[in-house]
């Protein structure tokens, strides 16, 4: 059973799964000596492929500038709302016309200030799965808490006279286990209050393109990409997947 199991390995690496099943197959060094673009069938082995982990094969893609860049871990969001926790909250920045605003002390040893702003829609708070929320002094445990009950979070940080986004290495909007990040060089972050626009809706939807839309944000997206090296025995090949 052993050896009938590696032979049938072994026919499933030699194995050719690929579009243009009418073509010839057209050996690599043919290829590299052609212009692009062509349709081509081959017949390779893999030599090598990168990334080795698959989580590392994700990045975060710019459309605008076409930038990529690797996406930043837990601890770094982690450290950037530490950093706005130091800041207090503006009571003068509480409950306006379009958010709802609550305030309480944490009972831990540093009793830290945490601020959520409810944004209200026909001035009512919506049902929490409808709720878009901005977050002062959070932590990222608490975050995630609120990620699972609430549609949208927003963390967010006082000025002398507005709420604004966090720096844009954080994620600037969370909905579900989705982080929402920006790009640093194309986005010119608008004030908070132009979330107001979307919350007088007749039904708003908080689909991320459209806050990202409204907060001057340039959105990134994620992408799927890896590097593969083929031979065969005339030459070698880099093939790049990239995708959405």
């Amino acid at each position: 059973d052993l050896e009938l199991h590696l032979q049938r390995c072994q026919q499933l690496s030699a194995t050719v799964l690929t579009d243009h099943q009418d073509l010839s197959n057209t050996e690599l060094k043919t290829i590299t000596n052609s212009t692009a673009p062509q349709q081509y069938r081959i017949r390779a082995k893999l030599r090598t492929y990168k990334p080795q982990k698959l989580h590392q094969s994700v990045k975060l893609h710019c459309s605008k500038c076409n930038s990529l860049q690797e996406v930043p871990d837990r601890d770094d969001f982690d450290l950037i709302l530490r950093g706005s926790a130091s800041t207090a909250p503006n009571p003068e920045l509480h409950s306006t016309s379009w958010y709802e605003s609550v305030t309480w002390t944490t009972e831990d040893q540093k009793q830290r200030e945490i601020t959520i702003h409810f944004v209200k829609h026909d001035e009512m708070l919506q049902h929490p799965e409808d709720t878009l929320l901005m977050i002062e002094g959070g932590t990222l445990k608490e975050i995630w808490k609120l990620s699972k009950r609430f549609k949208c979070i927003i963390p967010v940080r006082s000025t002398e006279d507005d709420l604004e986004l966090l720096d844009l290495s954080a994620p600037f909007l969370l909905q579900g286990n989705v982080k929402y990040y920006g790009c640093k060089q194309c986005s010119t972050p608008k004030p908070l209050k132009n979330l107001s626009s979307l919350a007088a809706e007749q039904h708003p939807s908080w689909e991320p393109t459209e806050i990202a839309q409204v907060l001057g944000i340039e959105l990134l997206q994620y992408v799927f990409i890896m590097k593969f090296t083929l031979v065969d025995e005339t030459g070698a090949l880099n093939a790049y997947l990239f995708d959405h």
